[in-house]
Parts: structure tokens; sequence; C-alpha cells
């Protein structure tokens, strides 16, 4: 008989009765349902979430705030705030419960876990900023505000390890918050710092103006001190020599006074020895006797004057000393005030230099400057290739491993070989072949099947369809060969140990976390499997990524087809060497 005699033989057997078309029509559907459901089930759980049951309970009492520069207060409430952001954002079906209620539904399963602001949330988070104190130091006391996340991995393992990521996502976003708002509270106080040094500047300018102003007049003072010292010094000594004169006459006048009555007694001698008579002598000395009177008088008056004088000059004396100190005090007044000239020009250009180098920002600026620092990293994903969604990234997986159970459903009605062709003295090799594409024809009849339904019914976009479709194809006749090879030399043994193979394959292929992640002995075995290339191969043509990445795991299933064919082809040799009756009319079925 030739090959297709005896696939036709086969595939007549298959659906000789009713009952073997069922089963045969059964076993066809398994890798089509399989993958099927399950892609269809896994397309894109992430996108549902907003269907899981969560509550948020919120028993923050608030906070209130100071600012510091102001002095004004403001009531903060971060849990309210939150919790108001969570149940706009809707990644879950949120339901803004009580605490009682949070606990009672998670643990009769009517939400899948609870998140919790305590009554000290905002009071925490506000803890630390750091305020002035009454003696001006600063005062902070932080402490770590806590979120209370509550799960039940009775309702589900999964939901759990969700939750925990939502809470992250809450914990960032509170960061998050937080930092933008510590941001534009700096970012404001830095602006008000910038308008009080620009109004210090001003002020030092209106100083310098100031200070060169009253340097000019005490320059000007300086000035008219030393000629007031000059003329004071010259008065003095004027007055020092009008004093000695009138003392001088003073004196005079006190020698005529005092010496008076003796002239008038030589006077008197005189006029007797010149013969006078004595009322000639007394009419002449009555002459004299209003000179006498005269000079007392003008002899006080020269006293009193003298005096007078001797004060002029201790006046003018003392007007010239304080004249002098005077020109002294209005040179260091001079030199002082311009000293604080040069030190006021100093203050307002460090001043405006200051206020030039703090940013003088609106409020807009401010918003978006403080918005950067609070996020200040962005995420610029580029994928080289990328999967359409969560079920489209199994897909390769899936269809590998429905591949596999496809082929191996089959060969639970599919005779391995035709034990009547091997007693029949056909050729061991013709009968091999025979015996892998029978399967392998039906195989590839479910990966086009498999592949209508991913492409077509659940809409997965594959890069490469005409190439995918040749690997699906190839990963199926491969499969065939290695559970024939195994069929041939351990019967029903093999059978089972394909089922093996399977679960092995199923956590080595590294379908849906990276293999790296695996314990070392499976790690290993993934390098080894078929399926992992199955799996890689098929991402390569469906993602769009490397053909010669794809070829190579084309070459390495190539491989495991030629030596499980050369094992199957060893096998049906050595069953002609040993016939039996029953092997001349094998049953129908099985």
């Amino acid at each position: 008989m030739t090959v297709p005699a005896l696939i036709r033989a086969e595939l007549a057997r298959l659906v000789a009765t009713p009952l073997a078309r069922l089963a045969f029509v059964a076993l066809m559907l398994v890798p089509v349902l399989y993958s099927g459901l399950y892609l269809w089930a896994n397309r894109d759980p992430y996108a549902s979430l907003d269907r899981v049951p969560a509550a948020i309970v919120v028993l923050d009492a608030g906070a209130t705030m100071t600012d510091s520069t102001t002095s004004t207060t403001t009531t903060v409430n971060y849990g309210d705030r939150v919790a108001k952001q969570v149940l706009r954002d809707g990644a879950f079906d949120w339901k803004r419960v009580s605490a009682a209620d949070a606990a009672a539904g998670v643990t009769s399963g009517k939400y899948d876990f609870s998140v919790t602001f305590p009554a000290s949330f905002s009071a925490d988070l506000a803890s630390s900023t750091v305020t002035v104190g009454p003696d001006g130091s600063a005062v902070a006391s932080p402490r770590t505000a806590d979120i209370h996340l509550v799960t039940n991995d009775t309702n589900s393992y999964l939901a759990s390890t969700i939750a925990t990521q939502a809470a992250t996502a809450i914990r960032s976003s509170i960061a998050q918050q937080l930092g933008t708002d510590a941001a534009g509270r700096f970012l404001l106080a830095l602006s008000r710092v910038h308008d009080s040094l620009s109004t210090a500047a001003d002020g030092a300018s209106r100083l310098v103006t100031g200070a060169n102003s009253a340097q000019s007049g005490a320059q000007t003072l300086a000035n008219g001190t030393a000629s007031l010292a000059s003329g004071a010094s010259q008065l003095a000594a004027g007055t020092a020599q009008l004093a000695t004169a009138g003392n001088n006459a003073a004196a005079a006048g006190t020698v005529f006074a005092t010496q008076l009555p003796a002239i008038q007694g030589r006077l008197q001698q005189q006029l007797v020895a010149d013969g006078l008579t004595p009322e000639q002598i007394t009419a002449i000395l009555g002459q004299l006797a209003p000179l006498a009177s005269q000079a007392g008088t003008a002899q006080s008056r020269l006293s009193a004057f003298a005096a007078q004088l001797d004060a002029l000059n201790v006046g003018a004396q003392r007007v010239s000393s304080g004249a002098t100190q005077a020109h002294a005090g209005a040179d260091s007044l001079a030199s002082g005030l311009s000293s604080l000239s040069a030190g006021a020009s100093t203050l307002q250009s460090g001043l405006a230099t200051g206020a030039g180098q703090i940013p003088n920002t609106d409020a807009a600026q401010r918003d978006a400057v403080a918005g950067t620092i609070g996020d200040p990293v962005t995420v610029d994903r580029r994928a080289v290739t990328k999967a359409s969604d969560y079920g489209a990234g199994l897909a390769p997986f899936f269809i590998s491993l429905a591949a596999w159970i496809g082929i191996y459903a089959l060969f639970l009605i599919v005779k391995p070989l035709s034990r009547r062709a091997l007693t029949a003295v056909q050729r061991p090799l013709r009968v091999t072949l025979a015996g892998w594409l029978t399967p392998g024809i039906l195989g590839l009849l479910q990966m086009v099947a498999v592949f209508l339904i991913v492409t077509v019914a659940l809409g997965f976009s594959v890069a490469n369809p005409v190439g995918a479709l040749a690997f699906m194809a190839l990963i199926s006749v491969t499969f065939a060969a290695i559970i024939l090879a195994l069929n041939v030399w351990l019967g029903s043994v093999g059978q089972f140990l394909g089922l093996v193979l399977m679960v092995v394959q199923l956590v080595t292929a590294g379908g849906t976390f990276p293999w790296q992640t695996l314990p070392g002995p499976l790690a290993a075995l993934h390098h080894v499997l078929p399926m992992s290339y199955g799996v890689d191969g098929l991402r390569q043509l469906m993602y769009g990524g490397s053909g010669a990445m794809a070829l190579q795991d084309a070459g390495v299933l190539l491989l495991w087809l030629a030596v499980a064919f050369v094992a199957a082809a060893i096998g049906a040799t050595r069953m002609t060497r040993f016939r039996t009756l029953r092997d001349l009319r094998p049953s129908l079925i099985g």
C-alpha cells in the first residue's frame, strides 16, 4: 500500500461509525475550544477591573496647616481628596462605605479588598511641613502616614495582588500631590523672598541717595566749621590784645587818680612860691576839684571795661576751642557719611543681585513648576514589538499548548502505526510516514481553525499572518512526530508520557512569566523542550519581531521533528520482527 492509501484507510476507520465520527469531531475541536475560550476569557482582563468590587473608607479628621510667611491657616483633608480622586478614576468598582461595612464586606466576599485612610492621615502628612517657632527657630516633627489595605485571598488571590498594586498606585498619587503642594509652597515663599529683596533693594537705593545728600551736607558743614574755627581763632587773638590794652588803660587811670592829690599839693606849693594870694590859690585849686571827680569816675569805668574785655577774651577763647572741635566733628561726620554711602551702595547692589537671581514667577508658572517637581519623571515607552492586549500577549503560548493538546487528543483514536501494514511486510519507513502524516494533516486543520478563531473571531492582529500560520503548522507536525515516537516505543505508557511532557512544557515554555524566573532545573529545560521555541517563534511572527529569530526557532523544531521521526521509524522497523495474530486482524477502534 502506498502512503496515501494508508492515510485514507486510517481516516476511514476514524469515521466508520456514528460514535467514531462524534469522537473524531469532538477531539478535533479540543484545541479550538481550549485556545479560543481561554483567549476569549483573557482577552483584556485589566480593562474590566472597573467591575471588581472594592471598598474605600475615609476616617481622616483633617489637619490645619499654617503659612509661616503670612500666618494664615488652611484646613486640609488628604484622605477625602484622594478618595474623591479614586472614585472619579474608576479603576475599580469603588464604594465609599463605613469601616464596619468594609470589614464585613471583605469577609463575606462583597468586596474583594478595602482601603482605609485613618483619622490621623492628614495630620501625619502635614507633620512634614516646617513652621517657625516663637523664637524664630524651625519646628518640624515629621511622621509617616499609613494606608490600611485589607484583602481576603478566599475571594481571589489575584485580586489581592492587584489590590496591593492599587494601594501602591494610591501611595504614589499621594506622594505626587504632597510633592506638588510642597513645591508650590516653596516656590511661593521664594517668590515672596524675591519681592522682599526687591523692596529692600529699593529702600537701600533710597538710603544711598540720602546718604550721598547727607555726606554732601556734612562736607559743607565741615568747610563751614573750618571757616568758623579760623575766624574764632582770629577773634580770640583780637580780644586778647583788646583786653591787654584795656587793662593798661585802667592801670594808667588808677595811677592818675592816685597821684592827683600829690599833684595838687605840689601845685599849691608852687603857687605859694610864686606869690599868689591864698584867695588866688584857692580859686585855682577849686578849678582842679572836678578833675579829681572825673578822674575817679574814669578810673572806675576803665576798670569795669577792662573786666568786660577779660570776660570777652575768655568767651572768645572758648568759641575758638568749640569751633575747632566742631570742625573736627564735622570732618568725622563727613567721613562716616561717606562710608555709610559706600556701604549702602554695596547693600543695594547685593540686594538687587540677590533679587535678580531668584526667579520672579507668577501663579501659573509656580503651578507648572510645582507639578513637574511633584511628578518629575514620565516613562517614554517605546516598544520594539507590542502585543495589542493581554490576550494577544498570551496567544503564542496557548496556541502552542493547544497544538500539543490537539495532537495528544488525536492519538487517543488514531493508531500510531498500521500493524496490518507492518505485518504485510510493508516498508517500515512508509508505514511510519503514514502514521505521522495522518495526525499531522488533522493537526494542520486544527491549526487553521485556531488561526481563524484568533484572527477573525477574536480579532487579534498578526504582523505576519502567512508566516504565523506556517509556523503553527510546523509546531503541529513536530508535536505529532514526538507523540508518535513515544507511542511507537512505549505504547500506552508513551501516551501517558506525552501528557507529562505537556505539563512540563506548560511551566517551562515561558508563556506567562519570563523563563528567567524559573528554578534552575526548569530554566535548563526551557532551552531544550520544543514548546519554548514554538512560543518564541510565534511571538516574533505575530508581533512583528525578528524574522531571523523565527527561523532559528523553526530550525530547532525541524531538528526535533527529524529526531522524533527517525526514532519512530526505528521503532517501526523493530516492530516488524515481532508479529502476532492480533497484528493480522487489529480492532477497528483503538
